[in-house]
């Protein structure tokens, strides 16, 4: 039962969690905070299209945040490699 309801929990949040994994000052937990925040964002892309209504803005602002964490990813991925 909490198992399910993680998840909801999780994707009310979501912009706490993306917040947190740009901010996050400690090099060894980012990669930690970037993946809460994109399981996050994809429950909750999940549940509104599930709805079906007009939430165009929420899934732009998804999108954006998508696109923002897997670039830091990248930046940290390249940093790594240097």
């Amino acid at each position: 039962m909490i198992n399910q309801t993680l998840p909801v929990i999780q994707s009310r949040n979501w912009r706490e969690l993306y917040t947190a994994a740009l901010f996050e000052t400690e090099k060894d937990k980012i990669p930690a905070r970037i993946a809460d925040a994109e399981k996050a964002i994809l429950v909750r892309a999940r549940e509104l299209f599930a709805a079906g209504s007009d939430t165009i803005e929420e899934d732009q602002a998804l999108d954006d945040a998508l696109y923002a964490l897997r670039a830091l990813q990248s930046c940290l991925s390249y940093r790594a490699a240097a």
